[in-house]
């Protein structure tokens, strides 16, 4: 990303957040201090609200792949997250108040999970199986299984994830 495409995503970010957090004033009757931002975010995620800090964190590469839809869509939904912790405390992080926020306050659809193509920020996965699918689990997640004895489950038939062997040409003809 060049210098100048980079400070014109980042001006439309504050534009977008400053547009957001004066509609969430408005709309509350009080302040909120305007939230650190930071471009350090990796992986698969497109944000992430740190509460406590106060602080959006934005993934740089999903940013410049999406501009306006994540503009529109992301940093809208991070915010949120931070105006129901002031307001509301610890709650459900897409609970009932947190889809008020993005619906009413907001005007934006309180969708959970983005649908950006991933390829370009995600690292090697892993094939694991279930009764009735096969799930691909990130290297952190793999780890976890062969080094903590982490079980995953699946969330439609609820059986235990089991690692797929993936068999290569190196090991279908390894001698014994």
């Amino acid at each position: 990303m060049t210098t100048q495409q980079e400070r014109h995503l980042h001006l439309q970010v504050n534009r977008k957040l400053s547009y957001c957090l004066q509609l969430a004033q408005d709309y509350f009757q009080c302040e909120f201090p305007r939230p650190a931002v930071s471009y350090q975010l990796r992986g698969v995620k497109a944000g992430v609200a740190y509460l406590r800090e106060w602080e959006i964190r934005l993934n740089p590469v999903l940013l410049l792949e999406n501009q306006q839809t994540f503009i529109d869509q992301v940093v809208p939904h991070e915010l949120a997250h931070l105006v129901v912790y002031q307001l509301f405390g610890r709650v459900p992080p897409h609970g009932k108040e947190w889809k008020m926020v993005m619906t009413e306050v907001f005007g934006v659809p309180a969708d959970t999970k983005h649908q950006f193509a991933v390829q370009s920020v995600q690292g090697k996965t892993y094939p694991y199986r279930c009764a009735c699918q096969i799930h691909y689990l990130s290297i952190r997640r793999h780890n976890k299984v062969l080094r903590d004895g982490v079980e995953y489950f699946c969330k439609q038939c609820k059986t235990r994830l089991r690692f797929e062997k993936v068999e290569t040409r190196d090991t279908k003809f390894k001698k014994s």
